[in-house]
C-alpha cells in the first residue's frame, strides 16, 4: 500500500518503463501469439494493459480516457495508447491525491480498502500481465527485454 503520492509516482514510473520495454518488443506479426489457442494473446494483453488503468482510476473516483474499445492491429498503436493512459494516471494522481487521502479507505469491488492499496493493485496487476507477455515473447521467438533483471538476451 502506498502512503505517499511520491512513493506511488516513483514506482509507477519504473513500472511504466518496464511495461513499455515489453510492449515495444511485440511485432505486428506476433500480436496473435498465445500460449495455446483460445488463451490471451500478446495483442490482447497489451491492449488490456493500455485500458486497465482506467478501471483502477475509476475505482478511485477519477475518469481518464480509455485507450479504446477495439484492439489495434499495429503494435505501435498499442504502445502509443498505453503511453498516453500511463501519463494520464501520473497526471491525475499528481493533481488530485494527497498523502492523507491515500490512507483513507474507500468502497471498492474488493470491499473497503485504502486508496493507496488500490494504487498498489494497479501496479501488481500490470506486473502480472507483463510477466505473461514475457513468456509469450519467448514463445514467439522475440527478444525478451530485461525489466526486473537481465534476460537471456542480456538486456
Amino acid at each position: 500500500m502506498y502512503r505517499t503520492v511520491q512513493d506511488f509516482l516513483n514506482d509507477w514510473s519504473d513500472s511504466v518503463q518496464g511495461t513499455l520495454r515489453v510492449l515495444q518488443a511485440v511485432t505486428d506479426e506476433k500480436l496473435g501469439q498465445a500460449i495455446v489457442e483460445g488463451h490471451n494473446t500478446l495483442g490482447w494483453l497489451g491492449w488490456h494493459l493500455a485500458n486497465a488503468p482506467v478501471f483502477f482510476m475509476k475505482t478511485l473516483g477519477f475518469d481518464i480516457e480509455p485507450a479504446g474499445e477495439k484492439q489495434p492491429d499495429k503494435a505501435a498503436e498499442i504502445v502509443q495508447a498505453y503511453t498516453r493512459v500511463a501519463e494520464d494516471v501520473k497526471r491525475t494522481v499528481e493533481r488530485n491525491l494527497t498523502d492523507e487521502q491515500l490512507v483513507e479507505s474507500i468502497q471498492t469491488f474488493a470491499g473497503v480498502v485504502p486508496r493507496g492499496a488500490v494504487l498498489r493493485k494497479l501496479i501488481d496487476h500490470q506486473t502480472h500481465h507483463r510477466g505473461q507477455m514475457t513468456v509469450l515473447l519467448r514463445q514467439a521467438g522475440l527478444p525478451v527485454p530485461g525489466v526486473m533483471g537481465p534476460t537471456k538476451e542480456g538486456n
